[in-house]
C-alpha cells in the first residue's frame, strides 16, 4: 500500500506514563476518503486533528486543524452536488 496522506492528532494523557512520550500521533492512509473518515473519527472524540498529503505526493496539501472541518465538508458538497452530463 502506499500511502499519500496523513492524519496527525492528539494524544489524550491517561495515568501516570513511566516514560514521556509525543503528544501526537500519526496515522497514514491510501486515500483522501480514509485520510477523511479516520480523521470525523477523531475530530468527534474532540481531539485536535490536522492533515495532508505526503511527499513527493502532489498536489500537496496541508490542511491545519482551524480547517478540519472545511475539509471534511467537501466530501458532503462533493456527493450532493448534482451531477450533469457532459456537453459534446
Amino acid at each position: 500500500m502506499i500511502s499519500t496522506w496523513y492524519v496527525t492528532f492528539e494524544i489524550r494523557k491517561r495515568g501516570l506514563l513511566l516514560r514521556a512520550r509525543s503528544p501526537r500521533e500519526t496515522k497514514t492512509f491510501a486515500t483522501e476518503a480514509e485520510a477523511k473518515m479516520f480523521a470525523r473519527a477523531k475530530l468527534d472524540d474532540g481531539l485536535a486533528v490536522f492533515a495532508g498529503t505526503i511527499n513527493p505526493h502532489l498536489p500537496r496539501r496541508l490542511i491545519p486543524a482551524s480547517c478540519i472541518a472545511a475539509w471534511l465538508a467537501e466530501e458532503e458538497d462533493d456527493a450532493a452536488a448534482p451531477r450533469t452530463p457532459d456537453a459534446d
